[in-house]
């Protein structure tokens, strides 16, 4: 099964992008099941590299590691980075810029869309 994940919150504040990570990573270790995550809107900060959060508290950073281990491809917004001078260069390893273009490839791949 395939299954596309869309997250559009910004990584704190809400814990939308959290769950919505929390809910990849358990699906995503489930046998025969392949996974993509789509950061659009504000969620394009989820995947910044160099986060710092107070200890105890959940940090997207690791999270999206964890998935990227998975083998879960990640995507992020091109249009929606610039919006937020969000450099390529900062994005985490395994999350690449990415399109609407690829968003639709995605989405007509996936079994199920889920939207966070």
């Amino acid at each position: 099964m395939n299954i596309l994940f869309v997250v559009n919150d910004p990584p704190y504040g809400t814990e939308r992008a959290y769950n919505a990570m929390r809910h990849a990573t358990t699906v995503g270790k489930r046998p025969d099941v392949s996974i993509r995550l789509f950061f659009m809107a504000d969620a394009v900060q989820c995947a910044r590299q160099g986060q710092k959060t107070p200890n105890g508290y959940y940090n997207l950073e690791r999270m999206i590691t964890v998935a990227q281990r998975q083998g879960t491809l990640m995507g992020a917004c091109g249009t929606c980075m610039d919006a937020r001078a969000v450099l390529e260069d900062s994005l985490i390893e395994g999350v690449h810029r990415s399109t609407m273009e690829e968003l639709t490839d995605w989405t007509l791949w996936a079994d199920k869309v889920i939207v966070y």
